[in-house]
């Protein structure tokens, strides 16, 4: 009884320790054919990603056009570049973005500006820069001024937070009613 078991937990052993052997020399598993670093297939979207925006339903299609247009330049622009860089870069690329096609061309530029003015930072340093120096939106040219205004409210009290802390103060912000 004793050989039985000995050559089962044998051949069980030898057949774990051949599979990840095995998944490598499989033509279709990853780094076979038709896939990219990374182990996506090429022209597909990884994990998490959103289809393009269907632009005839939104508000203003010519802007919404516009930005999609941009936003798929600044991704083929980075496609090479990961981590940091490829945040960089996106910013980078944010920095071409013709704001005379925005649906406010105003907040628009003034994004460029805050943006050149955090320029050496990343991360949640750079977000809180980005949040500190951008420029309050005019509320009275907005589509709904009361959601415009409890936005800069929520804005205002969770400055000085990042991370989660940030995110529980607008959470905080947005229940009161």
């Amino acid at each position: 009884m004793k050989p039985r078991l000995i050559i089962t937990a044998s051949m069980l052993i030898a057949s774990l320790l051949s599979s990840p052997a095995i998944a490598q020399g499989n033509p279709t598993g990853p780094g076979g054919p038709g896939m990219q670093q990374g182990g996506q297939m090429m022209g597909q979207r990884g994990p998490g990603a959103r289809a393009p925006r269907d632009c005839t339903q939104a508000p203003n299609p010519e802007a919404c056009t516009a930005q999609r247009d941009a936003r798929l330049k600044a991704r083929e622009a980075c496609k090479n570049k990961a981590g940091p860089d490829r945040k960089q870069c996106m910013i980078d690329q944010q920095q071409n973005f013709d704001c005379s096609k925005a649906a406010n061309p105003q907040q628009c530029e003034a994004r460029k500006v805050t943006y050149k003015e955090c320029q050496g930072q990343t991360g949640p340093a750079f977000r809180q820069c980005v949040q500190q120096k951008m420029p309050a939106a005019d509320c009275t040219q907005a589509i709904d001024p009361q959601r415009c205004e409890l936005n800069q409210k929520a804005r205002l009290a969770c400055k000085d937070k990042i991370g989660p802390e940030h995110k529980r103060c607008l959470r905080e912000q947005f229940s009161v009613k």
